[in-house]
């Protein structure tokens, strides 16, 4: 029996030029899967043209209602739902996102499976598919320009005017860093080592983070932190990463003190609701605060990284946070801090991000999803199921779905 797969036309306002497939990829499932045609809806925005598709023997159509699994990347407006189908995307209502309840509600009543990427795991919870590496790649890069910018050193392309990743990283020859400058990052998943790999570029020394914080070095250099290195119990016993990731409760921040000698941090990391705040906006008030640019690819709005009032658009990513004020301020002047807050970034990218995503779909996913899947790796990414049903992975979310949370 054949299978179908249809990739959607993205419907998002503004526009995301991503994809889940690009067009070498659906020739590259349809060789390696047996009976698995991928069909194409057309559309206008895509990074890759629908001619780009036909041009390799891909089905380009104008509608979708023949597929039998549909994959976008971004939320599917509610009047593109197909019903008794089973769609891939991004959906945001894991967290009970207040804005996307009605969509949950029509995927729930067209009795659609929705599987989420975001919950897509191995056996052990590790999240398989995600954009997460291009936002640390990007951000990383942003960062770097937003620091040329605040100090006047250097002028770099915005990532989003450069071709693809290649013409992005040739930029990077335009960096001079100060031999004095530290550079902080937080994150070991899949943001923090993309961003580590703009810093593998770059004239920079990776050093740990005492060494950080008690030596002077002759050449501009970079700590990677991980929790233990910003976090502490209050009590004063020993850290223990899995307590902390399990409950943050009962442990404070100790990354103030980084302030103190990083000229620009790079946010990376996974933040809890109840874990301690990195620094707070009284943190910034210290006198004594080298820190000038900051780079937060996490993006938690009034959040753990105090200088991130709002996200920034890719039109306009850097804006100024006046520590005194608590209010934005123009980024250029002295003693205000230049935030790049983009909480969009693998858009900048969307051929590169399109195409690492895809990687990871053939290589983690459609196995499970085509062939066989033995640790159900389908079956716990799957929010609801075609009976009209929230699964029993994702029953948390009835309140939520009736409106009582």
């Amino acid at each position: 029996m054949s299978v179908i797969i249809g990739v959607i036309k993205e419907g998002k306002t503004p526009p995301d030029k991503r994809v889940p497939l690009t067009p070498a990829q659906c020739v590259q499932v349809m060789n390696r899967f047996e009976n698995v045609e991928v069909h194409v809806q057309k559309s206008p925005i895509r990074a890759f043209s629908d001619e780009e598709y036909e041009r390799l023997g891909v089905k380009v159509v104008d509608d979708l209602f023949h597929c039998d699994i549909i994959m976008g990347v971004k939320e599917v407006k509610i009047e593109d739902l197909i019903p008794n189908k089973q769609f891939f995307f991004f959906s945001h209502t894991i967290k009970k996102q207040p804005y996307n309840r009605s969509l949950l509600r029509a995927i729930i009543e067209n009795k659609i499976q929705l599987t989420d990427y975001e919950v897509l795991t191995d056996e052990n919870e590790s999240r398989l598919i995600g954009f997460g590496r291009y936002a640390g790649i990007v951000g990383c890069y942003n960062g770097f320009r937003t620091f040329g910018l605040k100090h006047n050193l250097y002028q770099l392309k915005p990532a989003h005017t450069c071709f693809d990743r290649k013409e992005m990283e040739g930029e990077l020859s335009k960096v001079k860093l100060p031999n004095n400058a530290k550079v902080v990052l937080t994150g070991f998943g899949r943001v923090g080592y993309g961003a580590r790999e703009i810093l593998d570029l770059l004239p920079i020394t990776e050093v740990d983070p005492d060494e950080f914080i008690n030596e002077s070095f002759s050449g501009p250099v970079y700590t990677h932190l991980n929790v233990e290195d910003y976090n502490a119990r209050e009590d004063g016993e020993s850290f223990n990463k899995a307590e902390f990731y399990s409950d943050g409760r009962g442990h404070v921040s100790t990354f103030p003190r980084f302030l103190r000698h990083a000229d620009m941090y790079v946010a990376c990391h996974f933040w809890k609701s109840t874990a301690p705040f990195l620094f707070t906006r009284e943190d910034l008030k210290a006198g004594d605060i080298r820190t000038s640019v900051i780079a937060d690819i996490s993006c938690d709005i009034d959040g753990p990284v105090a200088s991130t009032i709002r996200p920034s658009k890719i039109a306009d990513p850097i804006y100024g946070y006046n520590p005194i004020s608590e209010s934005e301020n123009d980024y250029s002047k002295e003693g205000v801090i230049a935030a790049m807050a983009v909480d969009n970034l693998p858009c900048e990218l969307p051929k590169d991000a399109s195409g690492d995503f895809g990687n990871e779909l053939i290589e983690k996913i459609l196995p499970a999803l085509l062939e066989k899947d033995p640790t159900g790796i389908i079956a716990r990414g799957s929010e609801t199921t075609k009976e009209g049903m929230l699964s029993e992975y994702f029953s948390y979310l009835q309140p939520y779905l009736e409106g009582k949370e």
